[in-house]
Formats: structure tokens, sequence, C-alpha cells
């Protein structure tokens, strides 16, 4: 016989909360609304996620649990909630307790969130702690996966364990009311990253020095390397020809576009049309590079977007960014409007984020520096994304998006997948979980295979995953494939291009292992199985196979 729980009744639960639940504020959440209740019991951080031991009223317990998931904060996803019941025993409040190191990793890591609003109001206000503070964040925004070294995600953990907290940010971190509990890339002027200025007149330190320094440089028609959160842009005048002409020479990149950052959403709308969907995007947390239609009375040089109808144009993203479009106090330099901010590499090359590599690679193309002393572990560029009718087409998935994962409708084996070989992401599966990772770039050079190796290596060891398998394109002359063979050796599945596209739709509409589908495959080409080389396919699919029932006429190459 079933023993009845009434709601009154003391009941102690253990809850488990899958999904992403680190670095997005979560535990102060629960924290919070346990409190608010009336709960007694602790949450803490592990390698699989969040865990939550809470008693009380067994409604009460049953509301909490209704509330993690309807009111979490807002940069969490939860996937799953598993409760067990555990033996009552004497609590007198709710706490925080200290992370649980080892065991399998299955949590996830939070993308790195542009600043949000409450941190840019206390930015430019002049009675802040952190007033005019470039590395600004809370537990709602800032770096999150480029920083991360390992699981769980706590400060030890990070490249942020370098900077001591000092009293100040102590005191908040520690505070359960306050916004930056428990935010672990917190910091301020007196304990965290420093800002400075590199010139052909030397180093100019200081915050405001910096910056204006670096505005006065941009004025005078200079390339710059920016540090950011991922890795580094060049940045130049958007208005002038010479300096794009120039900056073209040096990055040796001809003819594709660049992108732009504009100061705010009213100089978006004089360089472009910008419709609801397109400014909720540029205003979104993610904050990537949103195609706009260009308008003709736009002022900005016909080199940042040759021959082209659409402008790459994105919002600040970073308080450095936000800072270096705004007046410094004190100083007459003059304040940019558009510039150009462009990945910080070589043409087919991986962005640099490290600072030997960087002023290595990057010498010959910049003429000053803002840098800063936060080291990056994880390169991660700029997302490229275009709206179609009011839906969301990302052309390139990485900062603000990697390296959340993509929930599989069904179990997967331990499996590496390289991908293609022009603006490479691989993929890392396990379970439930296909963990996509940020844009690695064009396969082309010895630069984009060794980030590649790294970027694979630094998923394995966070997500302690061990492929079991290696899944690659079928094309012979793809470095992808060469890679894939090379690692594994008889563990490589070889896998048709244009299937591929088909069965990742599958996986991210949900279909079941067994299901299958009619598909048009229409993305340029592929290498087929006949030997030649594919376009335009209409197949009938699953995930484990196909067949190819209509196609483009094949013409001469």
């Amino acid at each position: 016989m079933t023993a009845v729980t009434t709601p009154d009744a003391v009941v102690r639960h253990r809850i488990r909360v899958v999904g992403v639940v680190q670095g997005v504020g979560f535990r102060p959440f629960v924290h919070r609304l346990a409190t608010e209740l009336g709960l007694t019991g602790h949450v803490g951080n592990d390698a699989q996620g969040v865990f939550v031991e809470v008693q009380g009223p067994a409604a009460t317990v049953e509301l909490l649990r209704r509330r993690l998931a309807r009111d979490a904060p807002p940069l969490a996803r939860i996937f799953q909630l598993e409760t067990s019941v555990l033996a009552v025993r004497p609590d007198e409040e709710f706490h925080i307790v200290p992370s649980r190191d080892g065991g399998a990793v299955s949590t996830y890591v939070s993308p790195d969130i542009g600043v949000c609003a409450a941190c840019l109001q206390e930015l430019f206000d002049p009675s802040d702690h952190r007033y005019r503070y470039p590395f600004i964040n809370c537990t709602n925004c800032g770096p999150r996966f480029t920083i991360t070294m390992r699981l769980p995600y706590d400060r030890p953990n990070t490249t942020m364990s370098e900077f001591e907290l000092c009293e100040w940010c102590q005191g908040q971190y520690d505070d359960p009311a306050d916004r930056r509990f428990h935010a672990q890339p917190v910091a301020c002027a007196a304990c965290g990253p420093r800002l400075w200025f590199d010139g052909p007149g030397g180093t100019v330190d200081g915050t405001d020095a910096a910056l204006a320094a670096a505005q006065h440089a941009l004025a005078d028609g200079q390339v710059l390397a920016v540090k950011g959160v991922g890795g580094f842009h060049l940045a130049c005048d958007a208005a002038s020809d010479e300096v794009l002409a120039r900056l073209r020479e040096r990055k040796r990149r001809m003819h594709k576009p660049f992108a732009v950052m504009v100061r705010d959403l009213d100089v978006a709308a004089e360089l472009a049309h910008v419709d609801p969907d397109e400014a909720r995007l540029l205003l979104s947390p993610q904050r990537p590079i949103v195609l706009l239609r260009k308008k003709d009375t736009a002022v900005v040089a016909a080199a940042v977007a040759p021959h082209n109808p659409r402008l790459g144009i994105l919002l600040p993203y970073t308080p450095l960014h936000h800072l270096l479009f705004a007046s410094v106090p004190q100083h007459s330099s003059p304040v940019p409007r558009v510039l150009v901010m462009t990945s910080g590499n070589l043409t087919d090359e991986p962005i640099c984020f490290a600072d030997d590599d960087a002023r290595q690679r990057l010498g010959a193309i910049a003429d000053g520096w803002l840098v800063h002393d936060r080291h990056i572990h994880v390169p991660c560029d700029d997302s490229v994304v275009q709206v179609d009718e009011g839906l969301e087409l990302p052309l390139r998935r990485s900062r603000g998006y990697a390296p959340l994962p993509v929930r599989l409708p069904f179990a997967a084996p331990a499996t590496l997948a390289t991908g293609g070989e022009l603006k490479t992401t691989f993929c890392l599966a396990g379970g439930r979980d296909a963990f996509l990772s940020q844009h690695i770039g064009d396969m082309g050079s010895l630069e984009t295979l060794a980030a590649f190796e790294r970027s694979t290596q630094q998923f394995r060891g966070l997500y302690q995953i061990e492929p079991e398998q290696t899944a690659a394109d079928l094309h012979p002359g793809y470095q992808t494939r060469t890679w894939a063979e090379a690692a594994s050796g008889d563990r490589v599945v070889l896998v048709q291009h244009h299937h591929a596209h088909l069965a990742s739709l599958m996986a991210e509409h949900g279909l079941g292992a067994d299901e299958q589908v009619i598909g048009f495959a229409f993305d340029g080409t592929g290498f087929g199985t006949d030997g030649s080389i594919w376009g335009g396919e209409v197949m009938v699919a699953g995930y484990g196979n196909f067949e190819r029932v209509s196609h483009l006429r094949t013409t001469p190459l």
C-alpha cells in the first residue's frame, strides 16, 4: 500500500536541473526562490549541472519545482528536471554550497552574452563604482564560453582566476541579494583586467586615456587591432575609401564584404532598412552581425561591401565597444559613429585571440592596438544572421550561440563530426546532445588546421566525450577528411555532403531515428557516391541511408 503525501506534510526532494544552468545566475535564482517560499536546503554546481535539495511542505516544494522551469533566468535553458525523494533532516535555512568537482560531465556552457541594460546604465553612471570600467558584467551578461577552461563553471575554472577579488567585488559576489551573486567574471578597476593602447608614440595607460588615443588614431585613418571577448577585431573608419583600400591590401581580402559596427540602432537605420525582426536581432543578447538591405544614401565607403546590396551591421556588445563609441570625459577626441569591425586575421586564417600570436600575425596590418590583459581561452568569432520573412537564418553560428547543443531526438554514440572544408565547424555528439563548435574558418591554411585541432581537443576535454567514431565528408580532397582518417583510422564514417545536410535538418526538427523525408538540398556542390560532383539534389532519406531520386543536370566544371 502506497503512502499518500498530504500537501502540508514536510518532504525533502533532490532536484537535478539539466541544461544551460551555469553562468546564467541560476543558483542565485534558486536561492531567492526557496527563501521567498520559506523552504530550507541547499543548491550547488557540479559537472552534471545544478543540484537542489529542498525541504518543506509538499505543496510548496512542488511549487518551487514548477517555478524552476517557469521563472528561470532569461539566459537559462532547462532540458530536464529529475526529482528523487530523500529523508527529512533538520535544516534552518537555504544556502548555496561549494561546487563539486569530479564525475562525468553532462552540463552545458553558456555562450558569451552582450552587456545587459543594467550594467550599461552603471557603466555611464558617474556615481557607480564601475563607472567607465570596460569589463563590467553580472550574472545576466558578459564572457562565458571564451573564458571557460573546464567545468563546473566557477571562477577557479576560468581565466578570471588570476584576478583576485577586491573587498567590494567579493562582497557583491557573496551577497544573495546582489545581481553579481556568484557572477564568475565579476571585477572592477581595483582588481580586474585593465585596458591600454599601444601606438606609434608608445603605450598609453589608463582606460580613458587609452580610449581617447584609440579614437584619435581611428580619426587619423589608422587601422587598429581591438581585443574583444573572443578574439581580435580590425577596426577603421568605414567612410574612408583610402583606409579601406589599405586594409584590404594588408589583410589580403580584396572583395569579400566587411562588417560594420554602429553606435546605436538609429545609426543602423541611417545605413540600411531595418524591420522590427531585424531590430530585435540587432538588440538581442547574442548581438550577431545582421545582413541588412543597404540604403542608397548610406554614408559608408563603397569598399566596405563592393557590389553588394546588403551591409553586415552589428551593435556594440561589450562595455569596451560602448565606451569606444562614446565621448571621453576631459578629452576632446573625435567620437566614431560607424567603424569597420572585421575579424582580426589574414584572409582564410582563423581569428587571432592569443596576444603573442596576434602581434605576430596582425603586426603588418594594424597601426595601433587597443588591448587588455584578460586571457581568452577559446576563440569565438562574430555570428552572422539574416532575416527572411520573419525567420532567423544563421549563416555563421558562433559568438552568442556556440556552444549550445542541439538536443537530439534519440541517443547517439560518442561521435566527432569534422564538417566541411569551407566555413568549417565541427560537432561533438554524445547521448542526446550534439555540441556545435564556434566558427573555425576555411581549412586552407596550417593556422586553421591548428585552430581546428585545438578546438576539438578543448571540446573533448570540456565535455569529457571520447569519440567512438569520426564522421567526415565523402570528398577525398577535403582537409577535414584527411585529418579524420589520420586521427581515427578505421573508425571513420564517410558521409555524402547533401545527405549530411538533410540529416541535420531532421535532427533540428526532432524527427525520430526511423523516419524518412523527401529532402531538397540546394547547397552548392558535394562529392557524390559515383565519383562525380553533385549539386541540387532531391533525396528520399533517413539518418542512415538515402536515395538520390532527382538532381540538376550535370555540366562540365
